[in-house]
C-alpha cells in the first residue's frame, strides 16, 4: 500500500485554504476601509467644530460687526469684525476677517498674513454669515458645510458635515 495524498485530497485542501485566505483578506480590507472612513469623518468633524468655536470666540470678543452698505448681500462668505486690543499704551481698534480662500477658511488680522483654519484635505463648500438682530443685540448666524476631498470618489473618503449656529456679541 502506498502512503500519500491523492489528487482529490490536494485539490480539497487547496480549495479550503483558498476560502480561508480569502475570508481573512476580505476582513483585513474591510478593517482598513473602516479605519480610513472613521479617520476621514473625524477630520471633517474636528475641523468644522474647531472652526465654529474659533468663529464664536472671535465674534463674542468683538466690539462690533464691520458691515459696509449691503455687505452681507454681496459677500455672504466673509465676516469682518471690529475689535479693541488692550495694549500697554492703551486701547487700539483693529479689524479681523473670516473668508474663503481656495475652498478653505482663512482668518486675517489687520496688517498680518492670513491664517488657514482648515486642513488641506478638506473643501469648504458653504460658508455663509448672516447678520441677525435680536432685542437690539447684534448676532451672526453661521452656516458651514465642509466636505472631504475625494477626487477618485471612493466610498471610504466620502464625508461631509453641515453646521449652523448663531453667536451674539458680548459687548452689548
Amino acid at each position: 500500500m502506498k502512503k500519500g495524498f491523492t489528487l482529490i485530497e490536494i485539490l480539497v485542501y487547496i480549495g479550503i485554504l483558498t476560502i480561508i485566505i480569502s475570508a481573512v483578506f476580505s476582513f483585513l480590507i474591510w478593517a482598513i476601509n473602516s479605519n480610513t472612513k472613521a479617520m476621514v469623518m473625524r477630520e471633517v468633524s474636528d475641523n468644522a467644530r474647531q472652526s465654529m468655536e474659533f468663529f464664536s470666540r472671535e465674534i463674542k470678543e468683538a466690539k462690533s460687526i464691520y458691515t459696509p452698505t449691503s455687505f452681507f448681500d454681496s459677500h455672504p462668505g466673509q465676516l469682518s469684525l471690529e475689535k479693541i486690543e488692550n495694549l500697554s499704551e492703551g486701547e487700539k481698534i483693529s479689524f479681523v476677517d473670516f473668508y474663503l480662500c481656495d475652498n478653505r477658511i482663512c482668518f486675517k488680522k489687520e496688517s498680518q498674513d492670513p491664517i488657514v483654519l482648515t486642513s488641506d484635505n478638506l473643501e469648504v463648500t458653504d460658508l455663509i454669515f448672516t447678520q441677525v438682530i435680536t432685542d437690539q443685540i447684534p448676532s451672526i448666524q453661521i452656516e458651514l458645510k465642509i466636505d472631504y476631498k475625494n477626487p477618485e470618489n471612493r466610498p471610504e473618503y466620502r464625508a461631509s458635515i453641515n453646521l449652523k449656529s448663531a453667536v451674539s456679541l458680548r459687548s452689548y
